[in-house]
């Protein structure tokens, strides 16, 4: 519960400008590195991981730690922490390591706070993306983008929509597929912005809804608490709710929702099938 004597505004103005801090203070270390000498090393996964991702998530922790030491945490890089706490940070230090190594400026730090299972905070901070591209938001305070106030679009027709997908490898081997085949074909434009970018685009009005799997919930728990605070909507592509487990994703500006149900009933189907 949040504590006696204050508002739940005040306690989420707290987290957020905190996260926004510890952001920032990740983004001076991306600095240091980025376009820089460094070794990299790979997880088990075969995912590359870098000295910069590690000092960034400790840096994050510090700055977060040290405002709010009853929190836990989950990170990319350094795993869990007093999990089962009322509030947990989900931290991704360099969401995009492959362009951060490559050196093109596709990745951004991701730091969301979850209440018992709640995403109620998110921090998504691209600093080498053009001039900077931070967006932020806390629930029921709106969305913001490099400080001015977002939403999302208005379309509701999928002849009008402008779809973004991510991980199409994945998408491209999931009983969905043939479907999803056809509503490229029947969507205004279809594009792959991929990361942090498509929710960016998404929750500012710009494209009209994401369709991604192949991913984690730290990929996607600050970009969940901005679309939705954008007027958005974000769920599983099964429709399921969006959790620790989650795995597929599918954002919207909330109208056009309705009419892509069809498009992935089959995906539907294949996450509800009864399991071996």
């Amino acid at each position: 519960m949040f504590k006696q004597g204050e508002t739940v505004a005040e306690d989420l103005s707290r987290y957020l400008e905190t996260a926004i801090e510890a952001a920032r203070a990740a983004e001076t270390v991306i600095n240091r590195y980025y376009h820089g000498d460094f070794e990299v090393e790979r997880k088990a996964d075969a995912s590359p991981v870098t000295i910069a991702d590690v000092e960034c998530e400790r840096t994050i922790k510090r700055v977060l730690a040290e405002a709010f030491p009853d929190h836990g945490f989950y990170g990319e890089e350094l795993g869990r922490e007093s999990i089962d706490a009322d509030y947990v940070w989900l931290i991704d230090p360099i969401d995009g390591t492959k362009s951060f190594v490559r050196g093109y400026p596709f990745f951004s730090t991701q730091i969301a706070l979850m209440h018992q299972g709640e995403l109620i905070v998110g921090v998504s901070n691209a600093p080498a993306f053009g001039n900077g591209d931070m967006a932020y938001a806390a629930r029921g305070q709106g969305a913001f983008l490099n400080g001015e106030r977002i939403h999302v679009s208005t379309i509701d027709e999928i002849a009008e929509t402008s779809l973004s997908t991510g991980n199409i490898g994945a998408l491209g081997a999931s009983p969905a597929w043939p479907k999803i085949g056809e509503l490229v074909g029947d969507v205004h434009r279809i594009r792959g912005y991929g990361d942090f970018y498509h929710y960016h685009l998404l929750a500012s009005g710009a494209i009209d809804a994401v369709i991604e799997s192949d991913l984690n919930i730290l990929d996607i728990a600050a970009l969940t608490v901005i679309v939705r605070e954008a007027g958005g909507d974000v769920t599983e592509l099964g429709g399921g709710p969006i959790d620790l487990e989650s795995r597929t994703a599918l954002a919207t500006n909330g109208r056009v929702r309705a009419p892509l149900a069809p498009y992935l009933a089959a995906w539907n189907e294949a996450e509800h099938a009864p399991r071996d």
